[in-house]
């Protein structure tokens, strides 16, 4: 005896999803509609899985939420693992000090991340921060995203060792003129 849906989408109801679906731009909620359509005109669920990717619970879980809220319940209404401490005046403020001081103003020379600290990398700005506001985000993305809004472009360090001694490099490029 085969397991029945207890219920099906209505013709109109199929009529509805079908143009959400031809007039939405959104890659993952175009997906999330014709799984549920599918569902809705009782299309296996393995033959689903296949062909949107999604796993059986995901699929019963949308159009659980089609059935409750209609077409507004495939929002995804997640926020995120940050939910953006900083507030935009704080965000404003901080460009604000990134543009004014350089780590090495605020860290001291042995203390910055870059060899110089002349430029901001992400630790410094971890510290900044967290100096300044008392703030800690999880990923490096966010600080990423930080940096972006305040105005810096990403830049490749350069690769230098603490440990190098300016005297001996000159001396070092002396004597290799002086061979040549």
């Amino acid at each position: 005896m085969a397991n029945k849906r207890k219920q099906i989408l209505t013709p109109e109801a199929d009529k509805q999803l079908v143009v959400a679906f031809t007039t939405c731009k959104d890659g993952e909620m175009r997906t999330r509609i014709q799984a549920v359509r599918l569902y809705g005109n009782e299309v296996p669920v393995n033959e689903i899985t296949n062909l949107t990717g999604l796993p059986r619970r995901t699929i019963l879980r949308w159009y659980g939420r089609y059935r409750q809220q209609g077409l507004g319940g495939f929002v995804d209404n997640r926020q995120g693992g940050n939910h953006q401490y900083l507030t935009d005046e704080q965000i404003q403020d901080l460009a604000a000090k990134l543009h004014q001081y350089r780590p090495v103003d605020l860290f001291g020379q042995k203390e910055a991340a870059t060899a110089d600290g002349l430029h901001w990398c992400i630790s410094d700005l971890r510290r900044a921060i967290n100096h300044w506001y008392g703030i800690d985000y999880k990923r490096n993305a966010s600080y990423r995203q930080l940096f972006q809004k305040c105005g810096f472009s990403w830049q490749r360090t350069a690769k230098v060792f603490r440990s190098r001694s300016e005297m001996k490099v000159a001396e070092f490029e002396e004597q290799l003129e002086k061979s040549d």
